[in-house]
């Protein structure tokens, strides 16, 4: 649900929540001043405890978010070393094999850039997952008849493991796109938040003091919630997992490749 709202959208929502709860339970506690003595000890009770366990379930949210998060990172530079290494080892093929699977391989780089800056579950990125599943069938038919035609070689076999482990990687990456924290607890997460906040103001407004202080800490959450539903996002909002390697890898095979074919002087 969260997910599929644009970076401002989301924000506007959860500002909107929490400090619409906020003020709610503002002016429910300035309605019920005058029965401060009777709802004094039982709220204070509840909001404390409230605000501990909202603590601990944003705690729990954020790192669910930070390990995805990191894991798509280090699954794109993954990827990034499995393409390098497997577009090196192709240029120590023989001919026709070598000609032929060096273009796929900058073709495949633009494949996984473009699959880093698509919006996971949207026609774009499955347009880029089937583009890159075409060019792994291909340069892996070409490896075969490589291995085939020189089967006791040993670069035609370190390439075609080197190619499995490209294609793995994939499949790697492409999972930690799409395994994002739950909506169930990203929901749990703004209702509790918003009920603490409510309950706290309320607390606070009996007494009519401490206003600002609440102000202040659903401005605090509300960047909480905002920055653990951020991360979930890695490719828009303001937290971005960098393309930087992928983008370095397209260009460097846009170069001539390093080594001649075997055989070559």
């Amino acid at each position: 649900m969260f997910f599929t709202l644009s970076t401002w959208q989301l924000a506007i929502l959860l500002t909107a929540i929490t400090f619409g709860a906020t003020l709610l339970g503002l002016w429910a506690g300035r309605s019920l001043s005058v029965h401060k003595e009777h709802l004094h000890e039982s709220l204070g009770v509840v909001q404390g405890a409230l605000l501990t366990l909202v603590g601990l379930v944003l705690a729990f949210g954020l790192a669910m978010a930070v390990g995805r998060y990191d894991l798509r990172r280090d699954a794109l530079v993954d990827e990034v070393n499995a393409i390098t290494t497997s577009y090196l080892r192709a240029q120590t093929l023989h001919e026709p094999v070598r000609s032929r699977s060096l273009p796929l391989f900058r073709q495949y780089t633009t494949a996984s850039l473009d699959l880093s800056k698509s919006v996971p579950g949207t026609a774009a990125q499955q347009h880029a997952i089937e583009e890159g599943a075409v060019l792994q069938r291909r340069l892996w038919r070409l490896a075969g008849q490589s291995l085939a035609a020189a089967p006791e070689q040993s670069a035609p076999r370190l390439y075609v493991e080197s190619l499995n482990t490209m294609i793995d990687a994939r499949t790697t990456r492409v999972s930690a796109l799409d395994n994002r924290v739950p909506s169930a607890f990203m929901l749990i997460e703004v209702i509790g938040v918003a009920v603490a906040l409510g309950l706290l103001a309320l607390y606070v407004a009996l007494f009519a003091r401490g206003v600002v202080t609440v102000l202040l800490a659903a401005g605090l959450l509300t960047l909480l919630l905002f920055v653990s539903f951020d991360l979930d996002r890695p490719s828009r909002g303001f937290i971005k997992i960098t393309t930087a390697p992928l983008a370095e890898l397209e260009q460097t095979v846009q170069l001539p490749p390093a080594a001649q074919a075997p055989g070559h002087p």
